[in-house]
């Protein structure tokens, strides 16, 4: 089996190398942790859909250096993107603009004529990639369909024996995955929501952003991670519930046979005995650590049962709730 090493942040040239091996390397960035790959090596980025158990039909995230590594494959960007990237960049805003053809294989698009590209927060991996002279996929470094990983640990957990190595510079400080923005037509428009607000896209562009909310066919190719296949589930059924809904939820629990887990604010750990998360008591701190409790209720304290807070969905709550929508299915608590 493959020794899975890790690397602090000061070793990034190590990694850098392995890189250019084709090897698979799980990197930080401020949102979630991704698994990187030389997306020019078409080797390299299949053995991360073989990795991560991930479709071959979901295009991979292309993670760059700058901007003008990304214009090596889009060549120059229009004034739109530019604002954009100018007051995005590097964070967490995911572009997908057309690509030049032959650029980047299959494997990485998807198929599609298009690709996503984002430049993150992180200097570590942004280090990383520019001594590696090569732009990396970047999906998260998780079983596919599983929570996304915040922590080093959680990427271990997941992917011991299956990559090269990780690269360890703590917890992210956003937690979710980065809004992806669709360029590649006339109007911009959400794919993914992430930490990047339509109301700050907004902001920059002057113009109206639309929100792509259609379910993705079975034949349909997806054109960013995220749109067609279940994501973010632990083992557990998660039940989303309402503010209001909370005093009942917690007398459900109690008459459950089987074993349920609390996800809230500190301030209802003593109206439970159940297993309890301290979610936070805000959006975003939620959303920087609703994924480490789903983990913790599949690995350290495995539940059948999680209840989770919804919260309303606007700004960041957008994000937050796309992601706990898909980990629950969609599922609500109803007393």
């Amino acid at each position: 089996m493959m020794i899975t090493r890790i690397y602090q942040p000061d070793e990034y040239e190590a990694a850098a190398k392995e890189i250019q091996l084709g090897e698979l390397i799980a990197f930080p960035t401020e949102t979630v942790y991704g698994l990187g790959a030389d997306a020019t090596n078409e080797q390299a980025a299949k053995r991360v859909y073989l990795a991560k158990g991930r479709p071959s039909d979901n295009p991979l995230i292309v993670t760059v250096s700058s901007q003008a590594m990304m214009e090596r494959f889009t060549g120059p960007v229009d004034k739109r993107a530019q604002r954009l990237i100018d007051h995005f960049w590097p964070g967490s805003l995911t572009l997908i603009f057309n690509v030049a053809p032959g650029k980047l294989s299959k494997t990485v698009t998807g198929g599609l004529t298009t690709a996503a590209f984002r430049c993150p927060a992180n200097e570590t991996t942004r280090k990383m990639i520019a001594a590696a002279d090569t732009p990396i996929v970047g999906p998260s470094a998780n079983t596919s369909g599983k929570p996304s990983p915040t922590t080093a640990q959680h990427v271990y957990h997941d992917m011991n024996g299956r990559i090269a190595g990780i690269i360890d510079d703590g917890p992210t400080k956003v937690g979710v995955e980065s809004t992806i923005l669709d360029l590649s037509k006339g109007q911009p428009t959400i794919l993914r929501p992430g930490a990047v607000t339509p109301e700050e896209i907004e902001g920059v562009l002057g113009c109206p952003v639309l929100a792509d909310n259609h379910h993705v066919g079975k034949t349909e190719i997806p054109k960013a991670p995220g749109m067609k296949y279940k994501h973010y589930a632990p083992a557990a059924q998660v039940l989303i519930v309402a503010t209001d809904e909370w005093p009942e939820a917690l007398r459900w629990a109690d008459r459950q046979e089987k074993k349920v887990g609390v996800m809230a604010s500190a301030v209802l750990k003593k109206q439970t005995s159940h297993p309890f998360f301290d979610i936070g008591a805000d959006v975003a701190t939620a959303s920087r650590r609703l994924f480490a409790g789903l983990r913790y209720f599949d690995s350290d304290v495995p539940v059948d049962y999680i209840l989770a807070p919804a919260y309303p969905e606007e700004g960041l709550g957008m994000a937050y709730m796309n992601r706990l929508r898909k980990a629950a299915g969609d599922q609500f608590f109803h007393g």
